[in-house]
């Protein structure tokens, strides 16, 4: 049953057009995931279904009883206002009423507050308000809040925590997030991802974040050009069926373009074309005409290329037992950890927010001493360090002015680029690169980031956080463009996915100062045992407390045959050569595949066993050759993923 329908929706900005004549429907129990281009129209149209935002054109019809919730991109203020009072302020004037009896409850104590709590009292009971009460403090209790807590005591994830305790507690029929992932770290956005899934309500949501997509979403709606493009199942069908859709536009566009030139060179023969008998086929090309100069041609990808340095020294950087805290009486941050980074290392840093990644990385690149334990730093090292912040940014400053420095062109490699072609592989236009950036997206504002980091040598890339704002396809090309690099590369990122696709080995923030490295991204390190301790899977935001990791370490988990199976060891590094063999064995693996095949295909050949007995015997050994080194590569895989 439909909650809301858009019929021949259309809304334009100036002469962007966002919505194009489009029909939607969001059905209860769905679960939809809007994506598309930064900037394509996606917080808008979440506007549209809130009904902040009026169409052009069109119309929309809701359920007349439907609730509408908006969790919006932004964060909550970090003002005077307690958790209860932003909470209940979800219920409109009731819940005002609600926020100054627990206020007054508080402070029962003071001049007058009798009199003031009868009046507000007696407001509630006249507006049956007394059932409101127990939603809020049932959905305070279900998100685990600090219901007196001012906002600015909080921490980034929990404001987007109590952002969507204020959404829900109005108990509504369709919730709309628009990137609700934003400043939290994984914990939360595993935590983010339960709540969604429990909710019962329809759900349409923004993200960029392809593991939550793949999780939460039943289908998919992508904005692209004023249009959409719907597709009921997940993100990775969905891909499949958008390719086809593309390939299909390709061709249709390919057979008018191909008529439409055949129509202009017949026109253009002269007076044949004009005669009488052909003046319908003169108003059909004009037709053509017009038709080909509306069409809206689909945004290409960025080209993304790094400027790499020269090489660095074989060791980058080596920790032994290094520890470090921020005072005599604090806890340990970083509790004995050792680790060596080797040239070509890709290392992912995964915890939550304020466990100590940053700090760690301070520490590797030499900036910062640690208390205990020795850093020995790598010779010849040229980093290039990408702020999530973007503090290197001027945003009264246009793109060109942030990338060249007062350069015309741009050297990378062997190619020297004016700065407008540079900044053209970033999708940026002309007019779109000499906007200052306070008028630029956030995702606009990180491919300049982007391209500043990249124009400059380096065989040491630092990137905190350079998935936020990214839509997805300028994601992948920075993945493949990442894997290519020669250097090394230290990331710190939330995005789980991203993570997968880009390191080879994951330092893990679990609590207590333990700090651990294991091979591989994210989904590696849950299958190897890594896990957060217990307080931190509960809260599921930052600024959890840790607990004693030591008694963690003891606990046993149930296996499915019923008994006690211990939890998995931590992983030792692999040493450089270790490391290399074992990066090279999918590459070889897949050779040797193919080469199987190929035999077999021999073999399957008509005229095969018609070839002279020592021939075909020649070929079966060589088969089983190939597939004896074939197993062995495989048995030295599990070998060395198993150290």
């Amino acid at each position: 049953m439909s909650l809301i329908e858009l019929k021949k929706a259309s809304l334009h900005y100036g002469t962007r057009i966002l919505l194009d004549g489009i029909d939607l429907s969001i059905d209860k129990g769905q679960r939809v995931c809007l994506i598309g281009r930064n900037g394509a129209g996606k917080s808008s149209l979440l506007k549209v279904l809130s009904g902040d935002v009026l169409l052009d054109d069109g119309s929309v019809w809701r359920q007349p009883t439907l609730k509408v919730a908006r969790l919006e991109q932004d964060l909550p203020e970090a003002d005077d206002l307690s958790v209860y009072d932003v909470v209940s302020s979800g219920l409109n004037e009731v819940g005002a009423l609600l926020a100054e009896y627990h206020r007054l409850l508080s402070h029962i104590e003071e001049e007058g507050a009798l009199d003031k709590l009868a009046r507000v009292q007696q407001g509630i009971d006249s507006q049956d308000g007394w059932s409101l009460q127990q939603r809020v403090e049932t959905v305070i209790t279900k998100l685990d809040l600090p219901a007196d807590k001012t906002m600015a005591e909080l921490s980034g994830g929990w404001r987007r925590r109590v952002a969507l305790a204020k959404a829900l507690v109005i108990e509504p029929d369709l919730l709309l997030l628009d990137e609700p992932t934003n400043h939290l770290d994984v914990l939360a956005i595993e935590w983010l991802e339960k709540q969604v899934l429990e909710f019962r309500g329809a759900v349409v949501f923004i993200t960029h974040d392809r593991s939550l997509l793949q999780s939460l979403a039943t289908d998919i709606v992508e904005l692209d050009r004023g249009h959409i493009r719907s597709w009921h199942g997940d993100y990775k069908s969905f891909l499949e069926f958008r390719e086809q859709q593309l390939l299909e536009e390709e061709r249709h566009n390919a057979l008018f373009d191909k008529r439409l030139a055949e129509e202009e060179s017949w026109i253009r023969q002269g007076i044949k074309a004009r005669r009488t008998r052909n003046e319908g086929r003169v108003r059909a090309l004009k037709a053509m005409r017009v038709e080909r100069s509306e069409r809206r041609e689909r945004q290409g990808n960025a080209k993304i290329e790094i400027n790499a340095g020269g090489l660095s020294g074989k060791l980058v950087a080596q920790l032994e037992n290094v520890s470090h805290r921020f005072s005599d009486e604090a806890a340990w941050v970083i509790d004995r950890f050792t680790s060596t980074v080797i040239r070509g290392d890709r290392i992912g840093f995964i915890g939550p927010n304020g466990a100590g990644k940053s700090t760690l990385l301070k520490i590797i690149l030499g900036q910062l001493t640690p208390t205990e334990g020795k850093v020995q730093c790598g010779t010849n090292i040229e980093i290039a360090y990408f702020d999530q912040l973007r503090d290197q940014l001027d945003l009264e400053k246009n793109a060109v002015d942030n990338v060249s420095e007062g350069r015309d062109s741009i050297t990378i490699g062997d190619r020297t680029r004016h700065i407008i072609s540079y900044l053209s592989d970033f999708l940026f236009t002309g007019d779109r690169a000499r906007t200052p950036l306070k008028a630029l997206s956030g995702g606009e504002r990180n491919r300049v980031l982007l391209a500043k980091l990249f124009s400059k040598p380096s065989n040491l890339l630092v990137l905190d956080e350079p998935t936020n704002d990214l839509d997805v396809e300028t994601l992948e090309l920075l993945e493949e463009i990442l894997a290519q690099f020669d250097g090394t590369i230290l990331l710190v990122s939330h995005d789980r996915a991203f993570l997968d696709n880009v390191v080879t080995s994951t330092i893990a923030f679990e609590g207590n100062g333990k700090v651990r490295e294991y091979v591989g991204g994210y989904e590696d390190w849950i299958r190897q045992g890594g896990r957060w301790n217990s307080e931190q899977a509960t809260a599921g935001a930052d600024n959890a407390k840790p607990v004693d990791t030591q008694e963690k370490d003891k606990k046993t988990s149930i296996n499915e045959g019923g008994g006690a199976a211990e939890t998995a060891p931590s992983k030792t590094k692999l040493s450089y050569k270790l490391q290399r063999e074992l990066n090279s064995l999918p590459a070889e693996i897949e050779s040797l595949e193919e080469r199987v095949s190929e035999i077999e295909a021999e073999m399957a050949e008509p005229g095969f066993y018609e070839q002279d007995h020592q021939a075909i015997d020649a070929v079966v050994q060589k088969l089983s050759d190939v597939q004896t080194e074939l197993e062995a590569k495989y048995a030295r895989w599990d070998e060395l993923e198993a150290m």
